[in-house]
């Protein structure tokens, strides 16, 4: 199995964006990263010797992109506050040519591929599991219960009241703790991978997909900051939470990220 086998499953899947654009995102996020967490396992199953940890990071994977894609798609068709965000405040790329709609889906699939690779580079090197592989895991395992937790508690949030910020629970530590969990889990393949990249190639490959990652959720606080300013911005409970509330990484006092315009979620 080659690298551009897990660039073209994300192509494929991600393909759903032609439908709906912003699926290029959401939905075909989600659903490439469990289509490719199944080529993994296939992969490791088909490679002697493969450590039993990197077939449970596989795993969690499918896992992680399963969930992911099945809460945006319930989101999307339960949730009308939802759709009325996405309607009103979100770019549906109608006004994107057909090129650069064909040049978005390359690069997220692109992306998608990048930040599974240190993973499916251990087994493709033959690289022994070792305490990297572990400590990687962990924190996968850690940004998946952590985004999964923080979407059920955001969900009963909102049904409890609709109109109101969330603000208790994990977001009372972090404003994004969803994205936070997401950094994470992503942390986690990386360090997995590290000490089993081999030459440029690998290393570059492998930055670029978790660079990429941490950039998108950055700028996906960015416009949940900048639309909550908007809906909220009058409110001061609104304004204390901000004030003492970290962005997305706790006890780091980052509080806001809307000046920062080269951010683009």
């Amino acid at each position: 199995m080659s690298i551009w086998t897990l660039f073209l499953i994300g192509l494929v899947v991600s393909s759903i964006g032609f439908h709906k654009f912003v699926w290029f995102i959401s939905l075909g996020y989600g659903f490439s990263m469990a289509a490719i967490g199944v080529a993994l396992t296939v992969f490791a199953a088909a490679t002697p010797a493969t450590s039993p940890v990197l077939f449970l990071m596989a795993g969690l994977m499918v896992f992680y992109g399963m969930r992911l894609g099945l809460y945006l798609l319930i989101r999307e068709r339960r949730s009308k506050a939802y759709n009325h965000v996405m309607k009103t405040q979100v770019n549906d790329g109608s006004g994107l040519s057909l090129p650069i709609r064909i040049l978005i889906w390359a690069v997220c699939a692109l992306l998608y591929a990048a930040e599974a690779s240190p993973i499916f580079f251990r087994i493709a090197n033959g690289a022994a599991a070792d305490v990297s592989t572990y400590i990687g895991a962990v924190l996968m395992l850690s940004g998946i219960v952590l985004e999964s937790a923080a979407d059920l508690q955001k969900s009963a949030q909102k049904k409890a009241d609709p109109r109101r910020f969330c603000d208790k629970g994990l977001y009372s530590f972090v404003r994004c703790p969803n994205y936070l969990g997401e950094v994470l889990t992503w942390t986690g393949v990386l360090i997995s991978g590290l000490t089993a990249l081999e030459g440029p190639f690998q290393w570059i490959f492998a930055l670029a997909g978790y660079l990429g990652i941490v950039y998108v959720m950055f700028g996906g606080a960015r416009r949940l900051e900048l639309r909550q300013n908007r809906n909220y911005g009058k409110d001061p409970e609104y304004q204390a939470y901000v004030k003492k509330t970290p962005i997305l990484i706790p006890f780091i006092p980052l509080y806001s990220v809307a000046d920062v315009t080269w951010l683009k979620g």
